[in-house]
C-alpha cells in the first residue's frame, strides 16, 4: 500500500521540491501552505506521516505537532519538523519524531521519511 505524506510549509518552492522528491520515491503526497486549517486536512487526508516547517505564517510547526500528538485519532502519526532554527530541546518538547535542519539534502529527507514510515 502506498504511504501518504502531508507536507506543510509556507514556501511554495520548498513544497514543490519536497513533493517531487517524495513522488519519485513512490509516496502519495499532499502539500499545503495553510497552517490554520491543517488539522482538518489531517482528518480528511489521513496521512501516514507529516512534515511540518517550524516557522510558518500562523500556528508554528511545534504547536501543530503538539496538537497532533495530543489528538486521540492522530497521535500515532509520525511528525518531522524542518527548520533553519533547529533547537532540538524545543522540538523534543513538542513530541516530534524527527527533525531536519534547513537547508537539507533530498537524500536526508528521503532517509528520514523511509525510517519513519517503512520500518
Amino acid at each position: 500500500m502506498v504511504k501518504r505524506i502531508l507536507v506543510l510549509d509556507d514556501n511554495p518552492d520548498i513544497l514543490d521540491i519536497v513533493k517531487e522528491a517524495l513522488l519519485y520515491e513512490n509516496f502519495e503526497v499532499k502539500v499545503s501552505t495553510d497552517s490554520k486549517n491543517f488539522i482538518g486536512m489531517v482528518n480528511n487526508y489521513r496521512p501516514d506521516l507529516l512534515i511540518l516547517d517550524y516557522k510558518l505564517n500562523g500556528p508554528k510547526g511545534d504547536d501543530i505537532c503538539r496538537q497532533i500528538k495530543t489528538h486521540h485519532l492522530f497521535n500515532n502519526i509520525p511528525v518531522i519538523i524542518c527548520s533553519a532554527y533547529l533547537n532540538s530541546d524545543e522540538f523534543a518538547d513538542c513530541g516530534c519524531d524527527a527533525t531536519i535542519a534547513k537547508p537539507f539534502g533530498l537524500a536526508e529527507l528521503v532517509d528520514k521519511v523511509n525510517g519513519l514510515v517503512c520500518s
